[in-house]
C-alpha cells in the first residue's frame, strides 16, 4: 500500500511530474551518488575517512543515507576517536551534536581525549576539555590522560592536562623520570609538579632517572634544583643507585665533590631573589599560549586571557609574607576555572581543600618551592665534641670530622657555634622524647645560623614558598608560622610549607586551606 501511495504522489504531481521524479528515487541511492561525486563509497571505512578529512557535508550526507552516528570500527573506537585523533575539530563537534558521549570509551578503554593525546593533537585536547572531557578517567590499563600523555612524550598534552591533575603531578613526574621524558619533567615542574616528590620507598626523580640510565633527564633535574645528596629509605643516594645499576658517567656526574657554596647557609633575601629569578625565567621562555573560544565565548582567541581581565603590573617580592596585608578574600572557586595565563597576575583565586568549603581565603597562588639539603650529616656528640659526615651522604660515604666549637668545617665558610646532646620528640620513637646530637652552625658570610640534629637532613635553610596576591602580582616568601591578613581584616597562619602544597589555617576559626603548588605557568 506504501508503494502505491508514493507512486501515486509522482504521478498527480501534473506537469511537474518529471522534473519532480529525481526526488522519489530511493533515497539512499541518491545519497550513494552524492557521496560517490564527493569521493566517498557508503561503507564504515569512508565514514572513517571522512571524518579524519574534517569534512562535515560528507558527514551528513552518510547520516541522510541512514549511516548510524555511533558507528565503531573494528578496533572499537567511535567517530570521535578518529576525530580527536586527526586533529579533526569540526568533525569532533559534528558528533558531539549528534549524541556521541565525550568520554566514550573505544580500543583499550580509551576515551576520545586519550585519543588526541596518542595522535599529538594539542589543541583537541584543550578543546575536548572545554567540552567537558574527564581528565581523571583510566583507561584498561589504569593510565588516566595525564600519564598517557608523559609516558608518550606529549609535552603540549601534559601542559593541558597538568593543570586539571594537580594531585597527580609528582606520580607523573616520577613516571617521566622513570622514562627519561626530559621534556615532560620540565613541563610538569611549570605546572606544580615537584622534584622533591618522593616514592614509597624515598627515591626522588632524581634518583630514579639515575637508577634508569636517563643522563639527559639528571641534567636536567639537577638544573631544576633537586638534591644530589638526598638518600632513600635505605640510605642510599642517586649517586649509589647509579653505580648499582651500572651507569658509572652517571654516578661520575652527580656525586662530585661538594662545592663550598653547597654549603651555605643563605639569608631570605638571597632565597627570594633566587626564587624569583627560577619564576621569572620560566614565564620568559613559556611559548605563546594560542586559546580558542570556548563555547560560552570567555576565552579571547590568542592571548591566554579571560575577557575583561586587565593587566597587572609585575611587582618584586617583598622579603617575607609576615604581617603583609593581600587582596580581599574571596569564596573559593572550582580548580578548572582558574584563568590559565603567562601572566601569572592574571590568575584567579584557588579552590577549597576537601573538607573546608566554604572557607574565604585570599587568592593566593603558589608559585615555586626551595628546600636545600647540605652534604653534611651529623652523627654525634660526645661531650664537647661532635661527630660529622662530609660530602657523600650514603650510609657508607663521606669523609668524618670531629670537631669543637669554634672550629670550622673543613672547604665551607662554616664555623660551630655550639655543640649539645638534648632530648627531642621524635616520630621514630612514636611520640616519645629521645636524645639527640645537636650541633649549631654559622655561616661566616652572610652570618646566617642553623641547627643541625642527628638523624634529620641537614638544610640551608627553612623550607620556603614564593606566594603571589593573584589580584595584584605581588610576590612574597612564606615559611612556617608566619601570619598575614587579606584586606577584610581576617588574619591567617601559615602552619606548613610542603613541595607540592601550602598549608594556611583562620586565626579566628581554625579552618584550614590548602594551596596547591601551581609552578610559574599554571
Amino acid at each position: 500500500m506504501r508503494e502505491w501511495t508514493k507512486l501515486l504522489g509522482c504521478l498527480t504531481a501534473g506537469a511537474m511530474a518529471f522534473a519532480a521524479m529525481p526526488s522519489c528515487r530511493d533515497r539512499q541511492d541518491s545519497v550513494r551518488s552524492d557521496l560517490e561525486a564527493a569521493g566517498y563509497q557508503l561503507t564504515s571505512a569512508d565514514w572513517f575517512r571522512a571524518i579524519r578529512a574534517n569534512d562535515v557535508p560528507a558527514l551528513k550526507k552518510f547520516i541522510a543515507g541512514g549511516f548510524a552516528p555511533d558507528s565503531k570500527d573494528d578496533s572499537g573506537d567511535s567517530g570521535l576517536h578518529a576525530a580527536a585523533a586527526a586533529g579533526a575539530r569540526d568533525s569532533a563537534d559534528f558528533l558531539l551534536n549528534k549524541g556521541l558521549g565525550i568520554d566514550g570509551r573505544g580500543a583499550a578503554g580509551r576515551t576520545p581525549l586519550m585519543a588526541a593525546i596518542l595522535g599529538n593533537q594539542t589543541t583537541l585536547v584543550r578543546w575536548l576539555i572545554r567540552q567537558g572531557a574527564d581528565p581523571r578517567v583510566k583507561d584498561d590499563e589504569g593510565f588516566t590522560p595525564l600519564m598517557i600523555a608523559v609516558r608518550e612524550g606529549k609535552s603540549g598534552s601534559v601542559a593541558e592536562l597538568a593543570p586539571h591533575q594537580r594531585e597527580n603531578l609528582d606520580a607523573a613526574i616520577l613516571l617521566a623520570a622513570l622514562l627519561g621524558q626530559s621534556q615532560e619533567i620540565d613541563t610538569l615542574t611549570q605546572y606544580g609538579a615537584s622534584v622533591y616528590a618522593k616514592m614509597e620507598d624515598g627515591r626522588t626523580p632524581l634518583m630514579v632517572a639515575a637508577q634508569n640510565g636517563h643522563t639527559d633527564a639528571v641534567k636536567l633535574l639537577l638544573d631544576l634544583g633537586s638534591s644530589r645528596f638526598s638518600s632513600d629509605s635505605a640510605g642510599k643516594t642517586a649517586s649509589d643507585l647509579a653505580t648499582e645499576a651500572g651507569h658509572a658517567e652517571i654516578a661520575e656526574l652527580i656525586s662530585r665533590e661538594p662545592l663550598p657554596e653547597d654549603f651555605a647557609l643563605e639569608t631570605p633575601a638571597q632565597v627570594a631573589e633566587e626564587m624569583e629569578s627560577f619564576v621569572d625565567a620560566a614565564i620568559a621562555e613559556a611559548p605563546a599560549q594560542v586559546e580558542q573560544e570556548s563555547p560560552g565565548g570567555s576565552a579571547v582567541a590568542g592571548t591566554g586571557k579571560s575577557a575583561g581581565t586587565s593587566t597587572q603590573p609585575l611587582r618584586r617580592a617583598a622579603a617575607t609574607i609576615e604581617g603583609a596585608t593581600l587582596s580581599r578574600a574571596v569564596s573559593p572557586t572550582p580548580d578548572s576555572a582558574v584563568v590559565r595565563s603567562v601572566n601569572p597576575s592574571q590568575a584567579t583565586a584557588l579552590p577549597a581543600s576537601s573538607g573546608s568549603a566554604g572557607f574565604p581565603h585570599p587568592p593566593l597562588v603558589m608559585r615555586h618551592y626551595r628546600e636545600r639539603e647540605i652534604p653534611v650529616r651529623v652523627e654525634t656528640v660526645e661531650g664537647a665534641t661532635a661527630t660529622l659526615s662530609l660530602g657523600s651522604l650514603s650510609k657508607s660515604g663521606g669523609r668524618v670530622v670531629k670537631l669543637q666549637a669554634g672550629d670550622s668545617i673543613p672547604g665551607t665558610r662554616l664555623e660551630i657555634i655550639r655543640v649539645q646532646r638534648r632530648m627531642k620528640d621524635s616520630k621514630l620513637n612514636l611520640g616519645q622524647a629521645m636524645e639527640v646530637s645537636v650541633v649549631e652552625v654559622r655561616d661566616t658570610s652572610t652570618q646566617s645560623t642553623r641547627k643541625w640534629i642527628s638523624g634529620v637532613p641537614a638544610i640551608g635553610h627553612d623550607p620556603v614558598a614564593l606566594v603571589e596576591d593573584a589580584a595584584s602580582g605581588q610576590r612574597y616568601t612564606a615559611t612556617p608560622g608566619q601570619r598575614f591578613k587579606s584586606e577584610d581584616g581576617a588574619e591567617f597562619i601559615i602552619t606548613d610549607v610542603r613541595p607540592n602544597q601550602l598549608i594556611i589555617e583562620d586565626a579566628a576559626t581554625g579552618a584550614v586551606q590548602t594551596i596547591p603548588l601551581r609552578g610559574p605557568r599554571g
